[in-house]
């Protein structure tokens, strides 16, 4: 089965705080995120949301829906927070924050196994469209987040 592996970098012209805030409650995230359907929280997990369970459900560009759950393991308060997937797609999520004066950089990592038989089934060779429709829902998670905070959005990148 093909991993898939992407990392995305926002850069915003807003508090740190603010941002951390405002991606760690994602349960919030379908008012701002175009394409995401639904968050459901699973479980609350602890104090600083360690062992937080969401189920995602995601509309792809490509049509296909997507489905999974992420297990918060590991949160550094306003610097960090990494999660377990499972599901449609199976592997871990971290978000990394830093700030640089007025600029908070987002830096989102992926890797994931696709599990959906039709899904795995493709990856090898529809590797460069899962990529596409990756890098445009993270277009609109960094363009949604500047509207939501009322921020400006300096700039994305994207890396495989």
């Amino acid at each position: 089965m093909a991993e898939l592996r992407f990392v995305t970098t926002w850069w915003l012209e807003a508090p740190l705080d603010d941002v951390y805030r405002t991606i760690a409650r994602s349960q919030c995230w379908p008012a701002w995120w175009k394409g995401l359907r639904t968050v459901e929280e699973l479980a609350p997990g602890n104090s600083e949301g360690i062992g937080r369970v969401y189920r995602y459900t995601w509309q792809s560009r490509m049509g296909y829906r997507l489905c999974f759950e992420v297990r918060v393991t590991r949160v550094l308060p306003g610097r960090l927070i990494e999660g377990v997937a499972r599901g449609d797609v199976q592997g871990t999520g971290r978000w990394r924050l830093s700030e640089e004066g007025p600029v908070t950089r987002v830096r989102y990592e992926w890797r994931v196994r696709p599990v959906r038989r039709w899904m795995a089934l493709v990856a090898p060779v529809a590797g460069p469209l899962f990529a596409w429709n990756h890098h445009a829902v993270m277009q609109d998670g960094a363009e949604g987040l500047a509207r939501r905070l009322e921020a400006r959005l300096l700039g994305t990148s994207q890396d495989e």
